[in-house]
């Protein structure tokens, strides 16, 4: 039996656990339509997480997704956070607010996270899914011990090659295209920026691992491409960020309507690791910028207060809209029916 048998799906669709857009009730309607429905966790502490898995499973019985941030802690650099205020402050002041006085680890990583591996651990989550790094050795024997599904994104071979080294049981595929963060373990390392296209069938080819693909797929011609490639599902995220059942404001749906769609931009300046998104006033700011970003998820708390100060004054170009490359294509509709058409789409795809 092959891993999306084991989870019950019964169609190659995995709901990206965008962080910030992800509800209980989009991933329920994803996995009750036959896909893998996901949750983005990172953003929040083990009891927070609690109340959004209970919430999916008070509306499904089905499969689902948990993602988790594994990053590495960051190491607080007092001189360079205060050059990154410094360098906001004009724009705080644009909106009568000032920058925060000083910067906070505002998301603790997963690695360190002994609340939320319990927690996980004891929901027994059918699927829980590693971005920006892999779990411990002994988070990993603990969360098979329950039965729970391992993924892990990797944006090339030699962090895929990891993944199966460190007991994962498929891995995500996040091409360059992608929207949201960037899945990289090392920020600091060269990006080979390798598409989603290229990275999918070397992982095929090479890692050894089922793989799912990642990165600007809106469609079900999409879908066949990465099947055609040899991923046995694709995951999309930018295609639901429409879906009434996200979390996304009236803003970021405009802005996934006009130009800016057309325009994505890669940015590390809204929360300190790079991250595609709608282009807007904060990264067209950080353009011109030459101070350097604090590390992630430190930079985040700056981004997030400037963001807060702009939409009190009735501005919502500081907000982190992700998108990936091909966000024009997005659609508006509810997520089953998202999920079916996609389905259909796919089938109907020509073969060779």
């Amino acid at each position: 039996m092959d891993l999306l048998d084991c989870l019950g799906l019964t169609t190659p669709i995995v709901q990206a656990p965008m962080a910030g857009v992800s509800t209980p009730e989009l991933a329920a309607a994803v996995s009750d339509a036959g896909g893998l429905g996901s949750l983005g966790v990172g953003a929040t502490n083990a009891a927070g997480a609690r109340i959004m898995i209970e919430g999916v499973r008070a509306l499904t019985s089905r499969a689902f997704n948990v993602n988790v941030f594994s990053h590495e802690t960051p190491k607080p650099d007092p001189a360079r956070e205060t050059a990154w205020l410094k360098a906001l402050e004009p724009v705080f002041l644009e909106f009568n607010a000032v920058p925060p006085a000083t910067l906070t680890t505002i998301y603790k990583s997963f690695i360190e996270d002994k609340e939320m591996l319990a927690m996980l651990v004891g929901a027994a989550v059918p699927v829980v899914s590693f971005h920006f790094g892999l779990p411990s050795a002994e988070q990993v024997r603990r969360l098979k011990q329950v039965g729970c599904v391992l993924f892990a994104t990797a944006t090339n071979l030699s962090e895929a090659q990891a993944a199966k080294a460190a007991g994962v049981d498929a891995v995500v595929a996040q091409g360059w295209e992608a929207g949201g963060h960037r899945g990289v373990f090392d920020p600091e390392a060269i990006d080979d920026r390798l598409g989603t296209m290229a990275l999918t069938r070397l992982m095929v080819v090479r890692c050894g691992l089922p793989v799912i693909a990642a990165g600007g797929i809106m469609d079900g011609r999409g879908v066949r491409a990465a099947l055609s490639l040899g991923a046995i599902a694709a995951q999309l995220g930018t295609a639901f960020i429409a879906c009434p059942e996200s979390s996304a404001d009236a803003a970021y749906r405009v802005a996934l309507r006009g130009k800016g769609a057309e325009h994505t931009v890669m940015t590390s300046a809204i929360s300190g690791r790079p991250a595609r998104c709608l282009g807007n006033r904060f990264t067209k700011w950080a353009d011109g910028i030459l101070a350097a970003t604090p590390a992630y998820p430190i930079a985040y708390d700056a981004g997030k207060a400037l963001n807060a100060a702009a939409r009190d004054a009735g501005e919502s170009g500081f907000g982190a809209q992700w998108a990936g490359q091909s966000a024009p294509l997005s659609r508006a509709m509810p997520a089953a029916d998202l999920v079916r058409v996609l389905s259909e789409e796919a089938r109907e795809a020509p073969s060779f």
